[in-house]
């Protein structure tokens, strides 16, 4: 079955009402040193799901992967005006960012949404270095003592943590999630990648807007050069799904709709 088939699934079975089940992503825009930036229209903020809507009794996700590569879902923790996500599979959680200072509880959470504990987590990608998107690192680390925790070269040294932050660079796998150097936003700003459902988290590198996307903020970001050409390198890239930091997540399309806002710039 294809990406494509699988997000029209996923959307059918939506419109069924069916519960969700999914995988998580936690983000948030700005530095705490800046105003907080605020792109989406408001909303609860409460865990929501806006992958798959199966529970876990149902059928399971029936895309046929390469050999030894087993398809994520992902679940959305809305936070209001920034959101977090979990990839979730049958025995492995990664949770991508973890919001603003506090947010371990709506982690938690939605890790029991999925039918899984701290436990599961097996990794934790930071995007970048902006405290909405690592706030909550070292209360999530403190919950994982067996996760390993991950992000760019340039952004680790002002992760705060006591845990070593391993570096990743422009094409590594962790748990078969493709690593994307994504900076410009920030210098070590990194996205993530599954190629296998596609499904692309771009952090800030790229921003939810009226059922479309766009580009980093400019007023949150570092480099504009660099950002701009971090949309045109994720534009090369093949998914159908993409979750953002801020704004909601596109599910249909979204490598196409990258491209033709990189062809504008």
């Amino acid at each position: 079955m294809t990406a494509l088939a699988l997000i029209t699934r996923r959307m059918l079975l939506k419109d069924m009402g069916k519960a969700g089940l999914a995988v998580m992503v936690l983000g948030t825009a700005a530095c705490s040193e800046e105003p907080t930036e605020d792109t989406t229209s408001p909303s609860d903020p409460t865990t929501t799901a806006a992958g798959p809507t199966t529970t876990a009794a149902d059928a399971p996700n029936t895309l046929v992967p390469p050999a030894g590569e087993e398809p994520w879902d992902w679940q959305r923790v809305n936070l209001g005006f920034v959101s977090a996500y979990i990839l979730y599979r049958q025995r492995e959680a990664v949770i991508v960012d973890t919001g603003v200072e506090g947010s371990e509880g709506a982690i938690e959470a939605a890790l029991g949404e999925i039918g899984a504990g701290w436990d599961r987590v097996s990794t934790v990608i930071v995007t970048h270095k902006h405290p909405d998107h690592q706030g909550s690192v070292e209360a999530v680390l403190e919950r994982t003592p067996q996760a390993t925790v991950v992000a760019g070269i340039s952004d680790i040294p002002a992760i705060v943590t006591d845990r070593e932050v391993l570096p990743m660079f422009d094409g590594q796998s962790i748990s078969n999630l493709q690593i994307i150097e994504t900076p410009g936003h920030t210098p070590g700003h990194i996205s993530v990648l599954d190629p296998v459902a596609g499904i692309l988290v771009a952090g800030d590198a790229l921003n939810g807007s009226n059922g479309g996307v766009t580009g980093a903020n400019a007023q949150f970001s570092e480099d504009m050069s660099a950002a701009n050409a971090s949309v045109a390198k994720l534009a090369t890239f093949d998914y159908e799904v993409a979750l953002f930091g801020h704004g909601e997540p596109v599910l249909s399309g979204a490598s196409s709709a990258v491209a033709a806002l990189a062809a504008g710039y």
